[in-house]
């Protein structure tokens, strides 16, 4: 596992639980409006945490710490996954995956052998739009779509999340993917902002009244939509 950042306690990244957040590096999309853009081109340029360094601190925080969160890039994309999961897992912690949902035979490993307690995976886009949001335009869909049919036969608890940008989505887009994880139990919309260190700079995002408009949109076909990181 090439970890490269690692936030030692938050509340932000898996919810309603205390956790640290591990980042590991290299994704295979290149969605342009990526805020972790140095984690997704520049991997090798970026300092290593060693794995056995992260599991001491984490077995001191084991009775303060109610989870861990890994995320990217892309987690999926790494063979030893399972092997590191379960190194945590025996520490005595739950684990949050976030996956952009191309790997589905992995996601499913992890469920069935109860290695992830939590799946947030990203919808980039209504499929029509999806490869062009995903910076990719060989990625497989059959295996995004089978990825989101894994989450909603609720093998594990999860929520499907979107990052909204203007130039990207429409209100057309939205329905369209309603339409597509229609039954989901969570679903989360998120305001696009800069973070300083995106692929493509120069998209905004939406208002409030807009990320509103779509949440009402959204509700029709999803059991719970709501707004992160609106003041």
């Amino acid at each position: 596992m090439n970890i490269h950042g690692f936030n030692k306690s938050t509340l932000l990244d898996y919810p309603k639980h205390l956790a640290a957040t591990i980042f590991v590096g290299s994704c295979n999309m290149r969605c342009p409006f990526c805020h972790n853009a140095s984690l997704v081109l520049r991997p090798n340029t970026q300092p290593i945490i060693p794995t056995d360094e992260l599991l001491t601190y984490l077995k001191k925080r084991k009775n303060i710490l109610e989870g861990v969160c890994i995320t990217g890039g892309e987690p999926t994309l790494y063979p030893e996954l399972p092997l590191f999961i379960n190194q945590i897992k025996e520490i005595g912690l739950k684990v949050k995956l976030d996956t952009n949902g191309t790997n589905p035979a992995m996601m499913k490993e992890l469920a069935d052998n109860k290695l992830i307690d939590y799946v947030a995976m990203d919808i980039k886009n209504s499929m029509e739009k999806y490869k062009h949001t995903a910076g990719n335009k060989d990625i497989s869909l059959d295996k995004i779509n089978e990825s989101v049919s894994l989450l909603l036969s609720d093998m594990v608890e999860y929520e499907f999340r979107t990052t909204v940008v203007n130039e990207l989505h429409t209100k057309s887009d939205m329905e369209s993917i309603g339409k597509w994880i229609k039954g989901a139990k969570a679903y989360y919309l998120q305001a696009y902002k800069d973070s300083g260190d995106v692929i493509s700079p120069g998209f905004t995002g939406p208002s409030k009244e807009t990320l509103f408009q779509y949440k009402e949109l959204l509700s029709a076909y999803v059991r719970h939509v709501d707004i992160r990181g609106i003041d």
